[in-house]
């Protein structure tokens, strides 16, 4: 099984507001760079986003080290609580619907498909590739604001 390493990001101005997201996959001496951005929406479905895009950029099952700053993506997978929002009808805690509920059900069916490891890093510290997905979010997010 081919090891990928893909880093991901999102940023929004506004929150709500115009967004975007960036993407980098990593197998061997290959990069890709990937980014994508939306005229209204939040900072959370550009996360989403990233690492969904990312993934299903995947031409075959990988095993995959996916970095990200967002803890809200990477608690949902290694705290589980995206098990806990199935179990209770895509309702969080509080009893409230989950947001986003289309693009964690989209992100579950990936991860079904590659088996994804996910690694929380530090947002605009000194990680070279994090910090190159935050600059192709933001400049995805300044297309969408200029619209």
């Amino acid at each position: 099984m081919y090891v990928v390493d893909i880093y991901t990001d999102g940023a929004c101005s506004g929150n709500p507001g115009p967004g975007g997201w960036g993407a980098i996959l990593m197998y061997g001496d290959h990069r890709k760079e990937l980014s994508g951005g939306e005229k209204q929406t939040t900072n959370n479905r550009m996360e989403l986003l990233a690492v969904i895009s990312a993934l299903k950029a995947l031409k075959k099952p990988c095993k995959v080290n996916l970095y990200s700053d967002s803890a809200y993506v990477v608690n949902a997978f290694n705290q589980d609580w995206i098990r806990g929002w199935q179990n209770n009808g895509w309702r969080n805690s509080a009893k409230v619907p989950v947001a986003n509920i289309d693009l964690w059900q989209e992100l579950l069916t990936l991860t079904s498909t590659h088996d994804v490891t996910f690694i929380k890093v530090k947002g605009h510290a000194d990680n070279k590739f994090n910090n190159r997905c935050d600059e192709l979010a933001v400049e995805q997010s300044r297309k969408f604001s200029d619209n």
